[in-house]
Parts: structure tokens; C-alpha cells; sequence
């Protein structure tokens, strides 16, 4: 159990960061200390939040109970590791690494240190998820069959420069940067079934194109830059049980766009609208006479990025691991992501082990 008021660091501060920052602002946590090996950005969070800053993962630890790591992916496993090894919490953005093999070892040093730790896939927070999530496990759906999760936009490819461009830090493209949060969603409504097959396809067809419009191109260009990662991915996965998913993801695609998950069961359906903020029940009945029912769910107000950071810092004060949006349930999310490319890359179905 830590103090009353949870002493937080940030590995990485940057704009996702000080995201983070505003949530906690409204909570008992106390903005203690920050790293970055950038000097400008470690004077900046310590002038603005008035917290302690360092160069160095491991000297930071020293002085909180608990870390965000908002760095870019390639630089998740120096500092996971580095905060899992001093047994200080662990709160991870998504996705788990840039790699399969780097998330792996993330995964094997959370399983051997006593820090609680997180991954921060806020989705499965949201209002409607966290009703379809009760409805499954009540039964209401019946046995789900099949799961469709979609994230794309219509336009919204990070420019050419940043990081999120670049395979050697990010990983890849469209599909570990949003499709990781469809993939989560999808897996985590479903009940996690073990996925054991994957046939996906990933493209790059507008993200070093200039003759094509991007009126929401994110962060500033740089000319020297590359773009080696995918805008856009089409997949198709299998677990054990049956359950079948069919995902689409893109940062740019000619077509409407989209942030939706739909289930499909044997008794009933549901689609859950992130963008609308819209949840939809499917069902069929035989009272009176043969008929199908759609009913809107409308829920309370809820910050899902909020409800996230409250059940990390509940975890922390309880010091039980929380039982969702853990380590292992994104190691799953990787290998799915791993699959794909996989799949892509080889023109076929791959296995998962």
C-alpha cells in the first residue's frame, strides 16, 4: 500500500504527459517527479507542475511510488523494466512495446516484480463498454460468434518526421498506433478468447503521397524524414472457442470514418459507437408475434482516460493487481498486432503460439 496521496512520476514528457497530468490534477495523486533526456522538456514540466525532474529512469524512481511511461514506443522497455526492477508501479501507455520480442520482456519482468502495473488502453473505461462488458457476462448475448472492430479515419495521418512515421521507433503504423485500441476493445468485449490464427493485410498508400488532401495531418513535417509504416490495415483472426474478428484500421482512407465494435450473438448483438458516443442493443423475440428490438443505451458521463487512471491508483493503495487492462492481456493485444504483420508480410494465415 502506498501513501495516501500517491507520489507520480512521468518517464517521457511530452504532450501525452501533460494529457495525463490534467486527469491526476483532479485526484489525490501528488505530480512528483518527471524524466527526459531532453533538457528543454525536463524545465518545462518542472516549471509548470512544480515537480522534481531527472535525466536518469532510475533515479526517479527513488522518489515516487508509481510512473507513466508516455515515452515513444521504442523506449517503453528501458523504462518498464527500470521501474518494474525498483517494485515502483507501473502505468504503461499502449501499446505494451515496438516489438513483439521487447513486449515479451516487459511482460516476464512484470511477472517476476511485486509493482502493480497497468497498461493504459482507456477504451474498455468507456461508458457503453463497460455496460456491453456486464450484458456478456450475464449472458444476454448469448454465445458470441463474432466481432466487428473498426477504427478508421478519414484522415488523420501523423506527419512525415514525427515519430509515429518512423518503424524503428513506433513499431508500425495505423495498426499499433489506433488499431491497438480496436483490437483491445474487441478481445476484451468478447470475453478474451485465446486467439490462435491471423490473415491480416497492411498498406501504405497516402502517407508519403502529395497529391492527396490531409487537412488533419498531426504534428510538424520534417522534409528529411521518413514513412516506412502502414496507414491503413484489414484483418481477420480466430480464437480457440470459434469466436471469429474482422478489423479495419487506417489513419487516411477514402470512406466514411469510423470507431466501432459490434458483437454478434447467439441470443442478441450490440454496436458500441466511441465517436457518437452511442450504444445499440439487437435483439429478437416471439411474444405477440415474430419481431426484432433495437434499444439505445444511454449511460451516465464518464472520462474513460479518467476512470482508467483511477483503477491503476485504486490498485496502488489496495496494492492487488487490478484485474483488467493488465500486462498479459496486452502481451495478447501484441501478438495480434504481430500476427497481422506477419500475415501481411507473408501473403497468408499465420499461427499464433
Amino acid at each position: 500500500m502506498v501513501n495516501d496521496s500517491p507520489r507520480i512520476g512521468f518517464v517521457g514528457l511530452g504532450n501525452m504527459a501533460r494529457h495525463h497530468v490534467e486527469n491526476l490534477l483532479e485526484t489525490d495523486a501528488e505530480i512528483a517527479a518527471g524524466a527526459d533526456v531532453v533538457p528543454e522538456a525536463r524545465e518545462s514540466f518542472a516549471a509548470d507542475f512544480g515537480a522534481e525532474t531527472f535525466e536518469d529512469v532510475g533515479e526517479m524512481c527513488d522518489v515516487v511510488d508509481a510512473a507513466f511511461v508516455t515515452t515513444p514506443n521504442r523506449f517503453h522497455e528501458d523504462a518498464a523494466l527500470t521501474i518494474l526492477e525498483n517494485d515502483v508501479g507501473l502505468y504503461l501507455e499502449k501499446p505494451l512495446a515496438h516489438t513483439l520480442e521487447s513486449a515479451e520482456r516487459i511482460a516476464n519482468a512484470a511477472a517476476d516484480s511485486d509493482a502493480i502495473a497497468m497498461v493504459g488502453l482507456h477504451n474498455r473505461f468507456a461508458g457503453g463498454a463497460e455496460v456491453l462488458d456486464a450484458y456478456r457476462q450475464q449472458g444476454r448475448f448469448g454465445d458470441i460468434s463474432h466481432v466487428e472492430i473498426e477504427y478508421v479515419r478519414r484522415r488523420g495521418i501523423p506527419a512525415i518526421g514525427t515519430w509515429f512515421t518512423d518503424k524503428s521507433t513506433a513499431g508500425g503504423g495505423s495498426l499499433i498506433d489506433i488499431g491497438v485500441h480496436a483490437i483491445d476493445l474487441g478481445l476484451h468485449l468478447a470475453g478474451h478468447p485465446d486467439v490462435v490464427e491471423v490473415s491480416g493485410t497492411a498498406r501504405s498508400q497516402f502517407g508519403d503521397r502529395d497529391d492527396t488532401a490531409d487537412m488533419d495531418v498531426w504534428g510538424t513535417p520534417d522534409p528529411d524524414g521518413v514513412f516506412d509504416v502502414d496507414d491503413s490495415a484489414s484483418a481477420f483472426f480466430r480464437a480457440d472457442d470459434g469466436t471469429t474478428f474482422s478489423l479495419e484500421c487506417a489513419w487516411a482512407a477514402n470512406r466514411k470514418p469510423n470507431q466501432e465494435v459490434t458483437l454478434r450473438g447467439t441470443d442478441g448483438g450490440a454496436t458500441l459507437d466511441l465517436s457518437a458516443g452511442e450504444t445499440t442493443i439487437y435483439e429478437d423475440g416471439v411474444d405477440g408475434v415474430d419481431h426484432v428490438s433495437d434499444a439505445q443505451v444511454e449511460t451516465e458521463s464518464r472520462d474513460a482516460h479518467g476512470a482508467c487512471q483511477q483503477t491503476f491508483l485504486d490498485a496502488l493503495e489496495t496494492g492487488e493487481q487490478p484485474e483488467r487492462n493488465t500486462i498479459e492481456q496486452a502481451l495478447t493485444v501484441q501478438q495480434v498486432i504481430d500476427g497481422v504483420y506477419r500475415s501481411s508480410d507473408a501473403g497468408r494465415a499465420v499461427q499464433l503460439d
